[in-house]
């Protein structure tokens, strides 16, 4: 029967930067000395890489000693290829030495002459040596790598099959099986994320073909839609081929990350199923999932641009303005806007030279009966938020304001607006193009506002906050903080946790 590898730590990591829980850390290889998996992956092994990059993506000397004390188990390190030199790898693994019993390689076909020399300097030290070779549902596409392929002989234990985009079907690791095992004689092995959540028949296919080892996670984590389930893989096994499986402690661990799972929601959907099929990285479509809110249709328009490698589909007219406001209103999605929406409401319709720009139109329907002039973010999931808005109401005429060309994200703009569309020429920072709040500052800007107020933007209490509204809420303190260098004032007329917001009160206005 192959043997089993579980990479959770070190895959799963992309979601939590590499950090877990000393309670996780504990529960995960304590539970492991009592399951049928041979090898534990438990991280990176890697030079400093100038950004925040948590415990097991360096695998520190002390963490290798307390994992050697927790596990009974085969430890596994991984090298990504691109970062290490040769020269580097006698430093980097010294540690690892009567702790590690293998080391794999993260390579990229393009790069796979130059892995061969990383892994002759690993197998002098007396490490078995992994080749994990990526992409493999475009392999045939590198005929050099191809050609190449018998060269691994002598230098490798376990050469992987890994289906980098979740894509695969079971007919192509059959395929790709052969392929390997016609030209070199090592053992082989399988790697699968299962954006097409084919990771347990893919996984089931390659055993069949008489693969050596195979790889998956508990509850799946892993970089993108994830991979092939621990616990699924080991009960299928259990069921067909009778293997005996500790189901307490399979409880134990399955139970810990389930938790972990809630926080940060890996696993596939429609756009990571779409980026599988096409063949197309996950690295873009983790990020847009996770972190900016777009919507699913933006996300697999945009994927649909990269597959036809067009940078956007529509170009649109330079927003400018002849008309200026001293002051200008930001309404954002929070809850205090519409609390206070009857002072808002006052103050709007009793404050001079003064416009409003909605940086979500979440609650833009309360507000837009006024006669003051109205500009809209759209950015992320907004042309469908209008959509809603507008469809009740009559004579659009406000002005919808869009990231600068080329946009990451397909551009969606409902036909009610689409005359009232515009595209940004730049933005005033770096920190990011296509954010609501840099468009709604951005759009400051070009009305020559001098003051500018906010309402909506509440921040997160302590006990909501998870890692994507914490990143969210940073980077909206970075935009104030850079706006405010550029002379403008900024005040919140609801409460807020934002610091690089002043402080006021709409009702101070009213008196």
């Amino acid at each position: 029967m192959a043997k089993i590898l579980d990479c959770t730590l070190r895959d799963g990591g992309y979601y939590t930067n590499w950090d877990f829980s000393t309670d996780i850390v504990n529960r995960y290889f304590t539970s492991f000395n009592h399951l049928p998996v041979e090898y534990l992956e438990i991280g990176y092994r890697s030079k400093p890489m100038g950004k925040y990059l948590g415990e097991f993506f360096y695998c520190p000397d002390y963490v290798l000693e307390n994992v050697k004390q927790l596990s009974n188990k085969k430890l596994v390190i991984i090298l990504d290829e691109k970062d290490v030199l040769k020269e580097d790898v006698a430093e980097l693994l010294r540690p690892c030495l009567g702790i590690i019993t293998m080391v794999r390689m993260a390579i990229d076909p393009k790069n796979f002459k130059r892995a061969l020399g990383l892994a002759e300097e690993v197998r002098k030290m007396g490490f078995e040596v992994g080749f994990n070779v990526m992409y493999m549902s475009k392999w045939r596409e590198h005929p050099e790598f191809l050609a190449q392929l018998k060269d691994v002989q002598g230098l490798c234990d376990i050469f992987y099959m890994v289906d980098s985009y979740g894509g695969v079907f079971p007919e192509d690791v059959r395929n790709t099986y052969n392929l390997v095992k016609g030209q070199v004689d090592v053992p082989i092995g399988f790697h699968g994320h299962n954006n097409m959540e084919l990771g347990l028949i893919n996984t089931l296919t390659a055993i069949e073909c008489g693969a050596d080892i195979v790889d998956s996670t508990i509850t799946g984590m892993g970089r993108g839609a994830g991979n092939l389930k621990t616990e699924l893989l080991l009960t299928a096994l259990n069921a067909k081929e009778n293997l005996e499986v500790d189901f307490n402690a399979l409880s134990q661990v399955t139970d810990a990350f389930e938790q972990l799972q809630k926080e940060y929601e890996w696993g596939t959907n429609l756009p990571y199923m779409v980026s599988g099929a096409n063949s197309l990285p996950q690295k873009d479509v983790m990020e847009w999932v996770s972190k900016r809110y777009y919507s699913f249709n933006s996300i697999i328009r945009a994927l649909h641009n990269q597959k036809e490698k067009k940078q956007d589909n529509e170009h649109l007219p330079k927003f400018t303005s002849d008309k200026k406001y001293k002051k200008a209103l930001v309404i954002g999605g929070g809850p205090s806007s519409l609390k206070h929406r009857t002072a808002l409401h006052n103050f709007i319709e009793n404050t001079d030279d003064l416009c409003l720009i909605f940086a979500s139109s979440k609650n833009a329907g309360y507000f837009v009966d006024t006669d003051k002039d109205q500009y809209f973010s759209l950015v992320g999931n907004e042309g469908f938020r209008l959509s809603a808005v507008f469809d009740k109401i009559e004579n659009f005429r406000g002005t919808c304001i869009l990231p600068p060309f080329p946009r990451k994200m397909g551009t969606f703009i409902p036909e009610k607006i689409r005359n009232h569309s515009y595209e940004l020429e730049g933005v005033f920072t770096k920190i990011v193009d296509d954010s609501h709040t840099v468009l709604a500052l951005q759009t400051a800007f070009e009305l020559g506002v001098e003051q500018l107020y906010f309402a909506g933007y509440d921040g997160y209490s302590d006990d909501k906050i998870g890692t994507k509204e914490q990143e969210l809420f940073v980077e909206n303190e970075e935009l104030f903080k850079a706006a405010a260098e550029k002379g403008i004032t900024l005040h919140s007329l609801t409460p807020t946790r934002y610091k690089g917001l002043g402080t006021d009160s709409v009702y101070a206005h009213l008196t």
